[in-house]
This record gives C-alpha cells, structure tokens and sequence, in this order.
C-alpha cells in the first residue's frame, strides 16, 4: 500500500495527525458526559444551588477516595466541552482546585430522566471500558479496563493475539508518519552522531528501522517482550532483542522511549528511567519523545486531541499524559540532572535527558 504522506510538507503530516487523533477519539466527548451523569454531577450542582469547588464536589459525589487525584482531569475536560464552567477567584489561578464548577446554561437540561440519560450502552471491546468509567470513579480498581474486564489490559493485550496484533499494528501505524517528520532536516541533530541507540518497547521496530535506514552507521537495538519480537528479522545495523525494560536494557549510547512512559504510572515510570539510565554508555542520552500537556503554544483542537489521549491513559491503563512539571519530578526521581523539551513536533514533544 502506498504511504501517501511522503507528498506532505511536514506541518501537513503533522495537522493530519492532531486531526486524525481528533476524529479517531470524538467518541471521548460522548463517553465523558455519560461518566458525569453516572455520577450524577449536574443534578449535584443543581441541587447545590450555587458553583462547587472541587472539594465539595468530590465529597458530594459516590466517588472512591482512591479516585480523587483523576477527577480533576474529568472535570477539566468537561470545562474544554463546554459543559462545566470553571470560575476562578483569581485571573492567576492556574490549578482547578481554587476555583467553583457551575453547569452551562444549556447543560442544565441534563438532569435526572433528560434525553442524555437514555444513552444506549455500546458492548464492543473497545467501548466496553469506556461505559465503566463512572463505575471505575467510585472503585478502587487500576483502570476502567479491568472493570470492564477483570483484567489488565497489558495481561489481555498477552493472551489474545489477535488483540495484541491489532494494538501493535495500530502503534506501527502510528510511528510511520510521525517518523517522516522526526528524521527530517530540522530535528535530525538529535540522533547525528549516535553510534549506537536501543528502542525500548519498540513493537515491530517501524521506528527503528526509519533510524536506521537514516542513519546507517548507527546500530539500532528494538527490546520488547519475546511474543512480540519472535521471527522478526533485523538486518546489518538493525537487531531485535526480547527482554523486558522492567528487568534490564540492552547498552547502548543513547535510549529511546516513543510513546512508552505514557503508558505507566509514576512508580513504574522511575523503574524504566532508571535502567535506562544504567544502560546509557558514554556521553550518550535518553531520547523520550511523549507529549508535555498544558503547552500553551497549542490550538484548541490539538489541546482537544491531548485531552482525548490523556483520559484514553486513564481509562486503558491507569496512566496519564504529563506537565513539564511532572515530567521534571520523574527525571529529578530517576537521578537526571539536566533535560530539554523540544515543543515544536504536534501534539508530542522530544525530550532529552542527560545524567
């Protein structure tokens, strides 16, 4: 099949992509909503009769403790809807928490027995988890996910293969035109002169190979899990290695990390940089290229589809898009001492780490 995205400037690959996340997540606006009515919060608010602040919201709602560091992130989508209104005491104020919800005006239709409460549950795979999410807020379960399926999604992804084959082919798919971008003239200085580099959880190797037809002189490494690199044949600079980034990584000058971090929580997270950082040899780098939310260059849509991605962690996985802030507190965790963010590639950004 043809990749029709070599005729495409790269700010059109990168516009597709922000669209193409839009249009593959509109469904999140849908499913948000339900949670809130599973919650009940516009009857909440209503019954209040005057704007929340998030404290008093999450205490008048059947929510688990275990489950209040999430709901900001629930409401903070519900604010970019349209479907809350956040009022700041303070024009300053950056954190939701010092601040009062009120619904929208329009929105003060969706109460008990409304036209929204009649949604029609959706019994496929992939929906399945998304209609527990109301379900997920008020138990202390790791993720909607197993909720819905009394598994982790990662365990599900390893006993069914042909579910495991459809996650790494849409990952592959994924880095395709991304890479067209990402070894272009402008950013190819953050893998010129690397002699050698490991891609850590790096599926069928779409990334690596892009490297390393790049950059011949460079020997690229690809680790992940046996199931995933058995029969996969490397080629003269190009190795695939089965292991597990929990466990050790293979040395190498510089370590890259595409859309991995995302997928673990902060603990998990420290592991991985950590062993990522004993497998760095010379004066080489972690390589991570992940989004950094809040990023006040974005537009609205690209900001829309970071939301979609963020709570898409939350609902699979348990995990989340992160901050600068946040990131800076796992490489200060993880025993980095310097880092620069690149903002400048869609909605993901490269970051490098130096000891």
């Amino acid at each position: 099949m043809a990749d029709h995205s070599e005729n495409l400037t790269p700010s059109e690959l990168l516009q597709a992509e922000t669209q193409s996340w839009n249009q593959l997540y509109f469904f999140i606006e849908h499913v948000t909503l339900k949670c809130a009515l599973q919650l009940d919060i516009p009857n909440v608010i209503t019954k209040h009769g005057k704007p929340m602040t998030i404290s008093k919201l999450m205490s008048s709602l059947p929510i688990s403790p275990s489950k209040f560091p999430y709901f900001h992130r629930l409401t903070r989508i519900l604010v970019h809807y349209g479907f809350l209104i956040l009022q700041k005491h303070d024009d300053n104020d950056v954190d939701d928490d010092k601040g009062c919800y009120s619904l929208a005006p329009a929105d003060r239709y969706v109460v008990k027995d409304g036209p929204w409460n009649s949604m029609e549950d959706q019994d496929t795979f992939f929906f399945k988890a998304w209609n527990c999410l109301g379900d997920w807020f008020k138990n202390d379960d790791p993720s909607a996910f197993y909720t819905a399926y009394g598994d982790l999604f990662w365990s599900k992804l390893s006993s069914d293969p042909s579910t495991g084959s459809w996650f790494n082919e849409n990952m592959s798919r994924d880095s395709r035109s991304f890479m067209n971008v990402l070894i272009g003239n402008e950013f190819k200085d953050v893998f010129e002169g690397l002699p050698s580099l490991v891609d850590v959880g790096g599926g069928t190797g779409t990334v690596a190979m892009s490297i390393a037809k790049s950059f011949p002189d460079m020997k690229c490494i690809v680790l992940d899990l046996p199931p995933v690199v058995a029969n996969l044949q490397g080629s003269e600079n190009l190795e695939f290695v089965a292991g597990d980034m929990f466990q050790k990584i293979p040395p190498a000058n510089a370590v890259l990390l595409k859309s991995i971090l995302h997928d673990w929580n902060d603990e998990e997270c420290v592991k991985i940089l950590k062993n990522c950082k004993e497998a760095k040899t010379g004066s080489g780098k972690v390589i991570i290229i992940d989004m950094v939310m809040e990023n006040p260059e974005l537009d609205d849509e690209s900001v829309q589809a970071q939301l979609f991605i963020d709570m898409l962690m939350m609902v699979f996985v348990g995990s989340k898009e992160r901050n600068k802030k946040e990131w800076e507190k796992l490489f200060l965790d993880s025993g980095f001492t310097s880092y620069k963010i690149t903002l400048t590639l869609g909605l993901k950004s490269i970051i490098e780490l130096y000891p």
